[in-house]
């Protein structure tokens, strides 16, 4: 196994979610330039599209990391945690979603799904909530 001091490892995830930040702001200009404003105004086409593709590459790079890369922890770091996590933390939820399925906790798997979306737009609201009392 690969060894990577915490400094290398912080470089491969800040690099990698820089990079990942770019690719998804630029997707959804791509889109608003493809679709017209207006379209990408009236629904989240660009998050919809992070999501499903980041999600794709997480499969992707899940099961290559599982078949051929056993001790690749740069690959993972960088590309799992920084390139993909930047882009879209939603494919990091889909393969803990997944994870949890595969290994037969279906009822966790609905909790941690209900729970995250529940109380993530619960305190997306009282952020909401505090910074409208604020200001």
């Amino acid at each position: 196994m690969e060894s990577t001091t915490p400094f290398l490892a912080s470089l491969h995830v800040a690099v990698g979610g820089g990079l990942g930040a770019l690719m998804r702001y630029q997707l959804g200009r791509m889109l608003s330039g493809w679709l017209g404003p207006g379209t990408v105004a009236a629904f989240p086409w660009a998050t919809l599209t992070a999501n499903v593709l980041g999600s794709l590459g997480m499969g992707l790079l899940a099961g290559f990391l599982a078949r051929y890369g056993s001790g690749n922890e740069q690959a993972r770091l960088f590309l799992g945690i920084g390139l993909l996590g930047g882009f879209t933390t939603f494919s990091s939820f889909s393969l803990e979603m997944m994870l949890l399925i595969e290994r037969g906790q279906g009822p966790l798997a609905f909790l941690y799904a209900a729970i995250s979306l529940l109380v993530g737009l619960t305190a997306l609201y009282i952020g909401l909530i505090v910074m409208r009392i604020a200001g």
